[in-house]
C-alpha cells in the first residue's frame, strides 16, 4: 500500500426498491482477497434465493485485485459500473455485493446500471469514508523533568500520542507521519536539550473521518 488510501469506515448496507426490483447493497472493509471472498460467499448463502447476487471487490495499492461479475444480468450493467464508481471514488480494501430480487419489470441497461451503482453509493453513505494514512510509531524516553513541555508540545504540532508509561524515567509513544519523523526528532532534541533518546518501532496505518482521528 502507499503512504495513504481511503476505505470504508464499517459494515453496512443500503437497500432501493425500482420498478418493484429489490436491491439491497452490502460493503464490508476488507484487508486480503480471503476475507473479500468469505464476504462475498456469506452474502450470497444469505440470499440464496435472490434473483442476482452481484460481487465487487478492489483490494490494493493501485487497485492491484480487481473482482467483479454481473451474475446473469446484461453484460456491464451490474460488476463493472460499480467497480468503476469505487476507482472513481479512490475507495480500496472494500468488498460490496448488491442483492436483487427481481419484480417482474425490465429496468434496461441504462436503467440497471444506475440501480446497482445508487445501490452501492447508499451501502458506501452508509458505511463511511475514511482515509487511512501511514505513521510510524516512536517510542520516546525522556526524564520527568521534560514531560509537561514535550507532552504540550507534540500535541500542539499535531502529533498523536498513543500511550505514556511512567517508570524511573518517562516513555512517550508517539506516532508521526513517516515523512515527518525527521522533524519529531529534531523538536525533541531541542526541547531536552538532546537528552532524550528516540526509537522507531512499527509502522501502522491510523483512520481519519473529515480530519479527525479514529
Amino acid at each position: 500500500m502507499g503512504k495513504e488510501y481511503k476505505t470504508v469506515e464499517k459494515y453496512a448496507e443500503g437497500e432501493i426498491v425500482i420498478e418493484k426490483s429489490r436491491f439491497i447493497g452490502y460493503v464490508q472493509p476488507v484487508k486480503n482477497e480471503d476475507e473479500a471472498e468469505g464476504f462475498v460467499a456469506m452474502i450470497k448463502n444469505k440470499h440464496k434465493e435472490a434473483t442476482h447476487n452481484v460481487p465487487v471487490y478492489l483490494l490494493g495499492e493501485d487497485y492491484k485485485v480487481q473482482r467483479y461479475s454481473d451474475d446473469g444480468e446484461p453484460s456491464g450493467t451490474a460488476g463493472i459500473p460499480v467497480l468503476e464508481m469505487l476507482k472513481k471514488e479512490g475507495i480500496t480494501n472494500i468488498a460490496v455485493v448488491i442483492t436483487r430480487y427481481f419484480g417482474g419489470i425490465k429496468l434496461g441497461t441504462g436503467g440497471l446500471v444506475r440501480a446497482y451503482t445508487n445501490t452501492a453509493k447508499l451501502a458506501l453513505d452508509h458505511a463511511g469514508i475514511i482515509k487511512k494514512i501511514e505513521h510510524q510509531l516512536n517510542k520516546v524516553n525522556i526524564d520527568y523533568t521534560f514531560l509537561g513541555k514535550v507532552q504540550s508540545e507534540l500535541l500542539n504540532k499535531g502529533y498523536i500520542i498513543k500511550d505514556i508509561d511512567f517508570s524511573d524515567r518517562v516513555d512517550i509513544y508517539v506516532y508521526s507521519q513517516c515523512e515527518k519523523t525527521l522533524d519529531l526528532n529534531n523538536i525533541l532534541v531541542n526541547l531536552t536539550n538532546g537528552q532524550c533518546h528516540i526509537e522507531n518501532l512499527d509502522i501502522e496505518y491510523i483512520s481519519f473521518k473529515n480530519g479527525e482521528k479514529v
